[in-house]
């Protein structure tokens, strides 16, 4: 709507607009972003879209020019809008008539329904989260179901908690009560109803495609850097310039809402009032209370991993009161590792809950057991060995607990040396495989198992570097490329304020650099100056 007048209003074809978003057409709308609309428009717009009906009136915002990039990939923005495309719209036009023609012939020779409606319509399994509840399967292609013979052997999480997804190709969320939305930003206009809807991942199954990432791609950032091309941008950019774009990254509004965190009953359960998790990512746990809805509500959130959707959960440092919340998210997403990068006491303050026993101990947080069987103490860090057990069933899971102990808060490992993290980031990941290989037939979603349970104090500083680096690390040493900003700009799209501090952003270059020499990537690294260029430091 840019140099649009009031003169340009039509009123009559406006009631027609409105008439047909009423009407929900197109059935398949997931997005309409009103570029540059002026004041006269927005008015009347923040009126008329109240009698739009709500799963609409969500799809409909407006933005300015410079938002259109929160929402739409560079490269699929025509360049008049500040993107890379350069559009053939003749091309385009017959590309949609092909599809159209296609689909008729298919519907008249089978009704054979395609890979995309069976992978975003019709769940392949019904699991908690990967973990089978009821030993069911079902085969897409003949609609035959089938039961495990073993079914009764089959380690299974009680509680009717079924994992879906909603019909809606951009709208994933688990079938709880919770009332959960779809993925959503901020347009920065906080007068304005503008949440736009980036296609939620609440809570994606191991199969499901999320927007604007292929199957392959998960959070592993866009197209990604070998490592000489990212050591010859660091020393480009000096420490100066990427200080800076972090500060850029950091700037940006949030993208989402946190309605359920602000509720009364729920403001309690948050370490810190500033520190938030996103209503369209958050982990949804049953509902222990019939009559109060908020049960369900805990400060975590889902975040994909390298090629792999929900390959994580960041929560805060678990409180006294919230430690039988954790151990019930943790044994209702089927986990079995828990990541913890703080000390419990840091600089006289309090930092997390004392949430699992000393070894050889047991305690009882709400319905659930937890005893320590072993712990193993390194210079860096500790392995505790916990059995998890469902006082309600009296099924039992084992669950590695792996603490990180020399991670400062607001800042890097001493002396910005990543091997250390690095070699923890390694034992994390070969527990997880083992573990995940110890479920067996158990455990039905993606091959790399459940979510990760990771968590420093806030979940968000130490804990959104330690998933950044596993993503890159891993996409490195699968594809010889990785994408540190695109990373972080994915992780903090699900779990809000991730990567603390500007210094942590610099250690994830620094390290991800690190372990490209330890594999043979790089011979040397040289970044003389890189850390004379910039004065600050970590807070």
């Amino acid at each position: 709507m840019t140099d649009s007048k009031y003169t340009n209003f039509d009123y009559d074809l406006s009631q027609k607009i409105l008439t047909m978003l009423k009407g929900g057409y197109p059935a398949k709308l997931k997005k309409v972003l009103i570029v540059t609309a002026p004041l006269w428009f927005k008015a009347p717009f923040r009126i008329l879209r109240l009698f739009v009906r709500e799963k609409l009136r969500e799809r409909v915002h407006t933005v300015s020019a410079p938002q259109l990039g929160l929402h739409v990939p560079r490269a699929s923005l025509p360049k008049q809008l500040g993107g890379q495309l350069e559009p053939d719209h003749a091309a385009w036009l017959e590309h949609c008539r092909n599809c159209y023609t296609n689909n008729l012939q298919t519907s008249k020779l089978g009704e054979v329904i395609d890979d995309y409606v069976i992978s975003n319509h019709i769940p392949p399994i019904k699991p908690q989260n990967g973990m089978i509840d009821q030993s069911v399967t079902r085969d897409m292609t003949s609609d035959r179901v089938t039961r495990h013979k073993d079914a009764d052997d089959i380690m299974h999480i009680s509680g009717e908690l079924p994992y879906t997804c909603d019909p809606s190709p951009l709208r994933h969320t688990h079938g709880y009560n919770g009332d959960v939305k779809g993925n959503h930003v901020h347009s920065g206009d906080e007068d304005e109803i503008d949440l736009i809807s980036r296609g939620g991942r609440g809570a994606w199954s191991s199969g499901e495609v999320s927007p604007g990432l292929s199957d392959e791609e998960g959070g592993g950032g866009g197209p990604g850097e070998t490592p000489a091309a990212l050591l010859a941008r660091l020393q480009r950019l000096g420490r100066r310039g990427l200080v800076d774009e972090y500060e850029m990254i950091r700037a940006r509004p949030p993208h989402g809402t946190f309605h359920h965190a602000k509720l009364a009953t729920n403001l309690s359960k948050n370490r810190y009032t500033d520190v938030l998790c996103y209503d369209h990512s958050r982990v949804v746990l049953s509902q222990t209370d019939p009559d109060d809805p908020t049960t369900d509500y805990i400060n975590a959130n889902y975040v994909d991993g390298y090629k792999q959707k929900n390959a994580f959960i960041c929560t805060q440092g678990p409180l006294p009161k919230t430690f039988g919340d954790f151990w019930r998210m943790v044994w209702e997403q089927g986990s079995v590792v828990v990541v913890m990068t703080t000390r419990t006491v840091e600089r006289g303050r309090v930092k997390c809950g004392q949430y699992w026993p000393a070894e050889g101990v047991t305690d009882t947080h709400g319905a659930f057991a937890v005893t320590t069987d072993h712990v193993q103490h390194a210079d860096d860090y500790s392995v505790a060995q916990l059995r998890l057990t469902d006082l309600r069933s009296q099924q039992a899971r084992r669950v590695l607990h792996a603490q990180y102990s020399r991670w400062p808060d607001y800042g890097v490992p001493g002396g910005g040396r990543a091997a250390p993290v690095l070699r923890f980031l390694s034992l994390v990941r070969r527990a997880q495989e083992t573990a995940t290989a110890q479920l067996g037939d158990a455990w039905a979603g993606h091959s790399r198992g459940p979510p990760i349970v990771v968590h420093c104090s806030a979940g968000i500083g130490r804990t959104g570097t330690f998933l950044t680096l596993d993503t890159c690390t891993q996409r490195l040493a699968a594809e010889g490329v990785a994408d540190v900003r695109g990373t972080v700009e994915h992780i903090r799209s699900q779990r809000a304020h991730s990567i603390q501090m500007p210094e942590q952003y610099v250690f994830c270059h620094l390290a991800l650099l690190e372990y490209a020499v330890m594999q043979g990537y790089l011979e040397n690294v040289d970044l003389s100056g890189f850390e004379d260029d910039n004065e600050e430091e970590s807070e």
